[in-house]
């Protein structure tokens, strides 16, 4: 099994362990520092949505954080076992929802709004695209959207990067909607 560290919060250095998996790039430790640093230390009272959960690194760093919903969205079945795994050795936060599927299936039955929207799909597959025509019936007027991909993105749809960074071959992005 592989690991990553919760950085902040609650659950602040409890590990997390998850499979080996086809596209699975766990959002790094450095990354998730500077995305917080980015939101503010404390999420308490958000509503999050991560689409492709993997490792659960950026919805177990939300809830540790005081986020009050995340749901967290995974098909794979090893990787789906693994955040359940994870969530039981968290003591099940509540704020924590763990669902089996696929994210565009998701965004479709869904009527849910949320404050902030992790996307850390696999690359090169056209997600983001996909994704995008869903955003505005998902997100809360000021919501917030985190998104990690292969190449720099200036905006999707209504919200413009305000932040960007780059590790490695990872191109991560804080985007807001743009106000007249």
């Amino acid at each position: 099994m592989n690991t990553v560290r919760i950085v902040g919060g609650h659950f602040r250095r409890r590990v997390l362990r998850f499979p080996d998996s086809a596209g699975l790039r766990p959002t790094p430790d450095r990354v998730r520092e500077t995305l917080f640093n980015w939101l503010g230390q404390s999420l308490d009272g958000w509503h999050c949505l991560d689409l492709f959960a993997g490792s659960g690194a950026l919805g177990f760093e939300a809830a540790s954080r005081g986020a009050a919903r995340v749901v967290m969205i995974e098909k794979t079945p090893r990787v789906l076992a693994a955040l359940h795994e994870n969530h039981q050795s968290l003591h099940q936060p509540g704020a924590v929802e763990i669902v089996r599927g696929d994210a565009l299936q998701y965004l479709a039955s869904t009527t849910e709004k949320f404050d902030l929207v992790f996307i850390d799909p696999p690359y090169r597959q056209g997600w983001i695209e996909r994704l995008a025509p869903h955003l505005p019936a998902l997100l809360n007027e000021d919501g917030a959207i985190y998104l990690e991909a292969e190449n720099e993105i200036a905006s999707l749809g209504d919200w413009q990067t305000i932040r960007q960074g780059q590790a490695g071959e990872v191109h991560f992005h804080l985007l807001r909607r743009q106000t007249a």
